[in-house]
């Protein structure tokens, strides 16, 4: 038996649906919990219930959505436990990420994360919870593209992914005045070349944030 091709304008429209929310999701636009249905985000894209319905699938698989047995779309609410094993992947992965780019990280690189944590400052002073998480997933994608390990970094983005509402709930709780310390140790570890303090800073700078989500 056959099977029908999906149609581009189908393909296309479910990719924007997709990336569309995925973004919203990882940046924290969307709250923990928030109820979701198929017809608002089609109607929202101004898509059809198909691409918007794949869209979904799509993310809840990565964790970005959860479906319950009764249909019902929502945001992730995590759990004490799920956020602690979710710290510990993100303890683990990243200081690897952050150690692979680190005979790659030459001036230009490092002079374009200090560029960003000055934007992430600015986020600060702004009190804006979507940029100020932009700003800090840009810091941290920005040295580990420069690890050339596409397949990591993909597992990594599925766990940012699934953290960025509950991100966006502790930004409202913990006050910030200025960009995260530890930025500055993980540049200064990478202007000496410093492996293991390079490790340590970007594992302070993980679990800082992830503990006072356990805690909240």
């Amino acid at each position: 038996m056959s099977i029908a091709p999906t149609r581009p304008s189908e393909t296309s429209a479910h990719e924007r649906v997709y990336r569309s929310l995925r973004g919203r999701i990882m940046l924290g636009e969307l709250p923990p919990g928030l109820p979701l249905t198929l017809r608002g985000l089609a109607a929202e894209h101004r898509v059809s219930m198909t691409p918007a319905r794949e869209a979904v699938r799509r993310l809840v698989a990565e964790g970005a959505l959860t479906l319950s047995s009764s249909g019902r779309i929502t945001t992730p609410e995590l759990s004490v436990e799920r956020i602690e094993e979710l710290a510990a992947l993100r303890a683990l992965i990243e200081p690897e990420l952050a150690t692979r780019a680190l005979p790659r990280a030459h001036q230009a690189l490092i002079d374009r994360l200090a560029l960003i944590n000055a934007a992430i400052g600015e986020a600060v002073d702004a009190h804006d919870a979507v940029g100020y998480i932009r700003t800090n997933l840009e810091f941290h994608r920005t040295l580990y593209l420069r690890a050339q390990a596409p397949a990591m970094l993909a597992i990594l983005e599925t766990v940012w992914l699934q953290l960025g509402p509950t991100m966006r709930a502790l930004y409202g709780r913990v006050k910030r005045h200025e960009p995260p310390r530890h930025h500055r140790m993980i540049l200064a570890s990478l202007r000496a070349g410093d492996e293991s303090g390079l490790r340590l800073a970007v594992r302070a700078d993980v679990t800082h944030g992830l503990r006072h989500l356990a805690q909240g």
